[in-house]
């Protein structure tokens, strides 16, 4: 028989986290709900050549959410993701074009592999200056990320001049061949950017929950300050959140360049509210300190299905965007009645009288006279 403490610590019941359960099982209703309407609205919707466009889409709002989640987990957030997706699209269709070398007449022209390891670290280091930011010159992370989005966006600009870089197929004879081919593959027919997915869904599983970065993660989202009593690294922590972050954002801005045949700019723009509305909808607290993998990609398919199938059924972009908007708030408000109903039970179980074999009632001695 289960004790008390084990069905009130956490909401958990033997091994299994009723509360997770609970809050992952309204996106996934939610995201059967979506399935079953827009099935019978439209024949098209679960064809296969659909399911497949649908599911790459998803795939890249979910790898970015999965970096959306790290920041929220810590309490924190980050605007700049989308802008970052531009900026690595648009480095690396610099670096496939070709550059002039300083001080010479000479253009370079980099191997692939080059191409792709260096947008991952522009990615990463625009990732590493948020978490510094946050982390040791204690900038609030809404306002460190927002500056970094027009920062990240500005400098895709001015690397393009505003331009698009169309010619990504690179060259046998230079030596820079290839990258379409491997960020558009079809391996079993399934697109490379659900793969990604995946892979990144159990690394990032992983590494919250069988690692000590997870443990800290979540301790520093619950209670920072008794995380860094507990001897937590909680600067650490705050750091290498974001980098992770810019590195996901980084990946989709590749996926996206193959995707498009082509580096824009402009790519990218308000990735960042997708992410925030996959990692919300799957459950996460944005005060940080609950979410999982999960969740989130739960949440990526219902924002990612339900637009796709209001584009399918012909709903005007703009009905589309108040239809999400309204989803998302639903989502944390029922999250925060949640939480209200939670905290009640806990005030109503502290104000209860501790259970157990009652006081024996004391005995006034009668004293005769």
């Amino acid at each position: 028989m289960s004790s008390a403490a084990d069905t009130e610590s956490g909401g958990r019941l033997g091994n299994i986290n009723w509360n997770a359960l609970l809050v992952e099982g309204r996106a996934l209703v939610a995201l059967a709900l979506i399935i079953i309407v827009f099935s019978v609205l439209s024949d098209k919707f679960l064809e296969p050549d659909n399911f497949i466009i649908m599911s790459r889409h998803v795939a890249v709002n979910a790898i970015v959410s999965i970096g959306m989640l790290m920041t929220i987990l810590h309490g924190g957030i980050d605007l700049s993701v989308g802008s970052i997706v531009g900026l690595t699209g648009i480095v690396a269709g610099y670096l496939l074009n070709g550059f002039d070398l300083p001080l010479s007449e000479m253009v370079a022209y980099p191997a692939v592999w080059v191409v792709v390891l260096s947008a991952l670290a522009v990615g990463s280091f625009v990732g590493l200056l948020n978490g510094l930011l946050v982390s040791r010159l204690h900038i609030a992370p809404f306002i460190a990320t927002l500056g970094m989005l027009y920062a990240a966006r500005g400098f895709a600009l001015l690397i393009s001049n505003g331009l698009t870089f169309t010619s990504l197929n690179g060259s046998a004879a230079l030596g820079n061949s290839g990258f379409l081919t491997v960020f558009r593959a079809r391996a079993l027919g399934i697109p490379a950017p659900v793969w990604v997915m995946i892979v990144f869904a159990i690394i990032f599983s992983v590494l919250l929950n069988r690692t000590p970065f997870g443990r800290w993660l979540y301790a520093v989202g619950g209670n920072e300050r008794a995380a860094e009593l507990s001897g937590v690294p909680v600067a650490r922590v705050k750091t290498w959140v974001y980098v992770l972050s810019g590195f996901c954002a980084a990946t989709v801005g590749l996926l996206l360049a193959a995707d498009l045949t082509a580096a824009t700019p402009r790519s990218g723009e308000l990735y960042e509210l997708n992410a925030i509305g996959a990692v919300v909808i799957g459950g996460a607290a944005l005060s940080g300190g609950r979410g999982t993998i999960r969740g989130t990609l739960i949440g990526a398919f219902v924002i990612g299905f339900l637009v796709d199938g209001l584009v399918l059924v012909g709903v005007s972009v703009f009905w589309q965007q108040v239809i999400k908007g309204v989803v998302i708030i639903l989502a944390v408000a029922l999250d925060q009645v949640q939480q209200m109903i939670a905290r009640k039970r806990a005030a109503d179980r502290a104000a209860r009288p501790p259970s157990g074999p009652a006081a024996p009632t004391p005995v006034k001695e009668v004293v005769g006279t």
